[in-house]
């Protein structure tokens, strides 16, 4: 049985991301999964849609939201799922029968989360608000007056309320300040509404970057030209090039042999991932996942449908978000980035219906919805069978994880034990403003996995940080653990999604 799988991020007070409200729906598009239909078949699709795919692969240790309804709880499908990753959401079409509220009760207390979805207050669901832990609303249909005595009535017994369809930045704001906790929406990918925007200096360069990269032959002293004069560029390249992943190697400290050990595909592929957290710095996170997962999907479809270069793809899916990433017009950004006409086209909906870069990008936002039955249509026009859909989505949430350098552990976990070390060295890192500064640092301890710092600045928590010291064996980038201040400094605990690249106590 094929079976669709998509996912729409939920976030926190500080515009964390906080899990996925997955989106399933089997090929048989009469089968609406979600509560229409609660029969066995319908249980099976939504079990072996996760068990095939890999929860994880979707959610990448964050929550998992899935619509269900009485009939689906009681089939038995929380025993094939972790606790600690679901939040199961009632369906408003639910009757809040003694049967029901006893099994809520029952999951919760197997520590499964219940939630009230797109809840409007009525009689009849009052006693369903006793056994949920958080209620969705809708604030496209909900009047804000209604959406703050909700958050004044149901917050103080301790349920978490989530904003639903928060479109724009605007809405979001409105949300967090009557005391949301959670959001979901497409507001984190349109853009603001500013005057006047000018493009800070540094996303320039990177949008430079990005369209240089889009020639066929790419002309590395144009590149090394742009790269050199940037600092955190240039510091980003070369600890890249000395990471563990080239293990083996001699030390590179030029921009020029760094280009060069790279090679062209792999320089393409370095632009992407060391310039997107430039753009998106004043951004949710998620941006950046988003961006990739598109890119990465893209490409799948253009591979599958036989319609072009796979990197055009990748491109087009990139791009498609600009004007979130610029806070410009979609077209505006296009043009800074010198898109190419035929990406433009698709991009802006200018070129014919029957084109296949088009219809790809249709396809893309179509499945992102949720919207399945023009999925299935889309993947016939280009002659692509739709299980092969599921299988390149799953495969793109991975990769852009992967590409993130993101693990899989959870944040305060250690793989390894540490040994004693000494030595300076310097790091990268970004402070809470998304400015980047170069701090000196003392290594304290080091494994293959991470290593304790000692330096004077104080860094924030889940950062990334660059460290390059091949003098030290270590190179490639760490997220904070925990940052300790002491003895007038602070202690820093990095861990290496990629590896340290140190290879043990001589």
């Amino acid at each position: 049985m094929e079976v669709f799988v998509a996912r729409q991020p939920v976030f926190d007070r500080s515009r964390e991301l906080y899990g996925y409200e997955l989106l399933c729906r089997s090929n048989d598009l009469a089968n609406e999964i979600g509560g229409v239909d609660s029969g066995t078949a319908t249980t099976q699709v939504i079990a072996n849609s996760l068990l095939a795919i890999g929860l994880d692969n979707i959610v990448c240790g964050k929550k998992a939201f899935l619509n269900v309804d009485h009939a689906l709880l009681e089939s038995g499908l929380h025993s094939i799922l972790p606790p600690e990753a679901m939040v199961f959401e009632l369906v408003e079409s639910v009757e809040p029968t003694d049967q029901l509220l006893t099994t809520c009760r029952d999951l919760q207390r197997l520590g499964y989360a219940i939630a009230l979805d797109n809840f409007v207050e009525q009689p009849r669901l009052q006693p369903l608000t006793q056994a949920v832990n958080l209620i969705k609303v809708d604030i496209q249909k909900t009047p804000r007056e209604e959406q703050e005595r909700l958050v004044q009535t149901y917050q103080p017994r301790g349920i978490a309320l989530v904003a639903q369809k928060v479109e724009t930045q605007e809405e979001f704001e409105w949300a967090q300040r009557i005391g949301f906790d959670y959001f979901q929406g497409y507001f984190f990918a349109r853009p603001a509404l500013v005057r006047a925007h000018q493009i800070p200096a540094a996303k320039v360069n990177c949008l430079r970057l990005l369209r240089e990269i889009q020639n066929d032959d790419l002309d590395f002293a144009r590149l090394e030209s742009m790269i050199a004069p940037d600092v955190s560029l240039s510091f980003k390249l070369l600890s890249y090039v000395n990471s563990a992943l080239f293990a083996g190697f001699e030390e590179i400290s030029s921009i020029q042999r760094a280009l060069a050990r790279l090679g062209e595909q792999a320089i393409r592929r370095w632009v992407v991932l060391a310039a997107l957290p430039v753009m998106a710095k004043d951004k949710p996170g998620e941006l950046i996942v988003h961006s990739l997962v598109r890119a990465h999907f893209c490409e799948h479809l253009v591979e599958l449908a036989g319609v072009g270069n796979k990197s055009t793809g990748f491109l087009m899916g990139l791009f498609s978000l600009l004007d979130a990433l610029l806070d410009v017009p979609l077209v505006e950004g296009l043009h800074q980035a010198g898109v190419g006409v035929s990406v433009c086209g698709a991009l802006l909906g200018t070129t014919g219906e029957d084109d296949p870069l088009r219809k790809i990008y249709q396809l893309v936002c179509r499945y992102e919805a949720g919207d399945w039955k023009a999925v299935s249509e889309f993947a016939a026009r280009l002659h692509v069978r739709t299980s092969s859909l599921v299988d390149a989505y799953s495969e793109s949430t991975l990769w852009a994880q992967q590409a993130l350098q993101a693990t899989r552990r959870k944040a305060n976990s250690r793989r390894s034990a540490r040994h004693a070390a000494h030595g300076n060295l310097h790091v990268l890192w970004a402070d809470e403003f998304g400015h980047e500064r170069i701090s000196g640092a003392q290594l304290m301890n080091v494994s293959p996995d991470g290593i304790q710092l000692q330096l004077t600045d104080r860094l924030p928590v889940r950062a990334d940080v660059c460290c390059n010291a091949p003098n030290l064996g270590i190179a490639g980038r760490g997220s904070v653990r925990y940052c300790n201040p002491s003895k007038g400094k602070y202690l820093v605990g990095l861990e290496f999604g990629n590896g340290t690249g140190w290879r043990g106590p001589v």
